[in-house]
């Protein structure tokens, strides 16, 4: 058994990283300003993007968009159970109600044809989520959305080095992205929101610092002009400069970061076709680059006999850490009890949210690392 702890997820800092930290500190600007501006501009050119918004997370960006669409009351939005809770909470904090679609079962992610059934008269955007690092049939979501007349927004917490057809996520229309530590790139916490519509990245910018007329930091005047008028209610999303300078530096090394992913990944793979009670996920084919932000696999329990919950308890007393890559939204307390949500809605889904296990996948692990993972669940499997 190892003797340190393996956690499934770690970030990349090196000590030049946190000398750049140091630097702006030392600087007496420490937020929104020039790091915050050369981060959009090196992401921009890095994902294809026209327009990029810098912000304190990527659920901000999500709130935000929201608010731009003007969703509300009586409105449904479009989007999985198979995700993290944030984008579900702020429909339901904008007074809309969450559609649910199922997934596929094996790529978790959702498809025209489970978008499908969704839509209705009331349906105001389809938000799918990238998944893992993989990506979603994008190119006929967005063909059937724009048939509807109606807005897609891409999830792209899990897609920042992901290729669709291609062409970077987030490339086209209107993407937001994580750069929560478990990323494949940290700001600490951060978002950035992308989109190829003018109008759109203004109101973004507009909204995330009070709702003034200008940016939290004015390319022009070096600070915020002193006229600044309130032109709407908005609210405080910027991104700071000390979030920013880290960014910037783990940008420079995101396809390095994901080069080692990749070798970890396809090393898991190799390893893990010889335990029969451990299925992989699919590839999507439209996943011309996969970032491998996340190793997920699924325990088949009836041939283990034991549950996920037990696996993963199991791992932890073997010194390896692991994650769960969701529960489904659906099923969760609020949900079930609050808004009706129930067992039996989404099969693949629910399937899914019972097996799904993350196991430990960043830069800094070693073949070795993966190695000792793969005897600890040998072990814990009786295999």
């Amino acid at each position: 058994m190892r003797k340190d702890f393996l956690p499934f997820s770690r970030p990349s800092i090196s000590e030049e990283d946190i000398s750049a930290v140091g630097e702006v500190l030392r600087s007496g600007w420490i937020t929104t300003g020039p790091k915050t501006a050369a981060f959009e501009r090196d992401f921009r050119e890095y994902v294809g993007c026209r327009h990029g918004v810098a912000l304190a997370s990527a659920t901000a960006g999500m709130h935000l968009l929201l608010k731009a669409l003007g969703i509300g009351p009586g409105d449904e939005v479009i989007t999985p159970s198979m995700t993290w809770v944030s984008t579900v909470n702020l429909i339901v904090l904008a007074g809309a109600t969450p559609v649910f679609a199922d997934i596929d079962r094996d790529t978790l992610m959702v498809t025209p044809e489970t978008v499908a059934p969704c839509f209705s008269s009331r349906t105001k955007a389809v938000i799918p989520v990238h998944f893992a690092g993989a990506s979603a049939n994008l190119s006929a979501l967005r063909k059937q959305a724009a048939h509807k007349g109606i807005p897609l927004v891409e999830d792209a917490a899990h897609a920042l080095g992901t290729h669709h057809r291609g062409a970077h996520v987030g490339a086209e229309g209107t993407a937001i992205f994580s750069f929560h530590p478990i990323k494949n790139i940290t700001t600490g916490e951060g978002g950035m929101f992308c989109t190829d519509d003018a109008e759109t990245a203004e109101r973004i910018s507009r909204l995330k610092f009070h709702g003034l007329g200008v940016d939290a930091y004015d390319r022009e005047t070096q600070g915020r002009s002193p006229q600044a008028q309130v032109l709407e209610p908005g609210y405080k999303y910027n991104m700071t400069d000390v979030a920013a300078i880290l960014g910037l530096r783990q940008l420079r090394r995101v396809n390095q970061f994901i080069q080692k992913r990749r070798g970890l990944a396809e090393r898991y793979m190799e390893r893990l076709a010889e335990v029969d009670e451990l299925l992989p996920l699919a590839i999507s084919e439209d996943t011309t680059q996969h970032a491998w932000h996340l190793f997920i696999v699924r325990l088949d329990i009836h041939r283990a006999g034991i549950s996920r919950d037990e696996f993963m308890a199991e791992l932890k007393k073997k010194n390896i850490g692991t994650g769960l890559h969701f529960r489904a939204v659906h099923l969760q307390k609020y949900y079930r009890e609050v808004m009706g949500f129930r067992q039996g809605i989404l099969p693949h889904t629910e399937w899914n949210s019972d097996r799904i296990c993350s196991l430990p996948l960043f830069p800094d692990m070693t073949f070795e690392d993966v190695d000792d993972v793969v005897e600890a669940v040998k072990e814990v499997l009786g295999g």
